[in-house]
């Protein structure tokens, strides 16, 4: 388990709303970059070595595909640089659809850790109380995606062992995709139901149903959480005095330089960064413990 997996969830849960809020409403380059930063050093200490690259490379044709996109449904700007079918393709569309893209790809990393962070167990623990049944039904997508994806695995292995996908003929890969698809849907749907009919033997959802939780409040939980929210509040107070504000339409926009926005900017990048920092101080401590041995 990672350092910022052992603090507690409510902890997490609001470390992730605060970073990934700010990162989703604020059109700010800068933000955006320190929230790429951020999330990847992260999301790079808790992905298994084998699955960066790929991921990687996801992340990079999304963002390509975002910025090349959005100058051809979008012509404002004062800089055409080129026209295509008459239509212009300028400046401000370019940078502007690469900050969505920006946005897009630091918000997805932030939910790729927020998924391997916020177990089952603990969204549980957080909702199973106040809306049981919306709690019950976010633990089982948590759940069922990965779950989904091994079950995958293993039915194309069993099938590539059956002679299946051996052919060259797309018609029939697709033919052994589509039963491949099919029994997987099959398997899914009996497992929901199963697993909706154990919940209920249980007797999940009742009122008098006790709950049992291995999560206690330390002192370092409430020291992060107060690290937290004093930055995000200095955050929030820059956003609503306007000094994060940056504009590509018409015209590109100067960015925000002054002292509050600096302080800002400084301030998202702690918070930015803390999981990165906990995560390497607990492996400094891990192999200076090792050393000892």
């Amino acid at each position: 388990m990672s350092a910022f997996a052992k603090l507690h969830p409510t902890v997490s849960l609001l470390y992730f709303a605060s970073v990934m809020s700010v990162a989703m409403f604020v059109t700010n380059p800068v933000i955006g970059l320190i929230s790429l930063f951020g999330s990847v050093l992260f999301c790079l200490l808790l992905t298994v070595r084998g699955k960066k690259i790929k991921e990687a490379l996801f992340y990079i044709a999304v963002m390509v595909l975002v910025t090349v996109t959005n100058p051809l449904f979008s012509h404002n700007g004062v800089t055409p640089l080129f026209f295509i079918n008459g239509n212009p393709v300028t400046a401000e569309a370019i940078l502007y659809g690469a900050d969505i893209a920006l946005m897009i790809v630091s918000v997805m990393v932030w939910c790729k850790c927020f998924t391997a962070v916020m177990t089952s167990d603990k969204l549980q623990y957080l909702l199973g109380r106040i809306v049981p049944q919306i709690s019950l039904i976010l633990s089982m997508a948590l759940r069922f995606v990965p779950m989904l994806r091994r079950q995958a695995n293993k039915l194309t292995r069993t099938q590539k062992a059956m002679g299946m996908y051996s052919s060259d003929s797309y018609a029939e890969r697709i033919r052994s995709s589509v039963s491949s698809i099919s029994v997987l849907i099959g398997w899914s749907l009996e497992n929901a139901v199963e697993t909706g009919k154990a919940m209920r033997a249980r007797g999940y959802g009742l009122k008098k149903r006790t709950h049992y939780s291995d999560y206690r409040f330390v002192t370092q939980d409430a020291v992060i959480l107060i690290i937290c929210a004093v930055l995000w509040g200095t955050v929030l107070f820059g956003m609503s005095r306007g000094v994060l504000d940056f504009s590509y339409y018409p015209q590109i926009s100067a960015i925000p330089s002054e002292g509050l926005s600096v302080i800002c900017y400084l301030a998202y990048g702690c918070i930015s960064l803390l999981p990165f920092v906990l995560e390497t101080e607990e492996i400094i401590r891990w192999k200076y413990y090792r050393s000892k041995i």
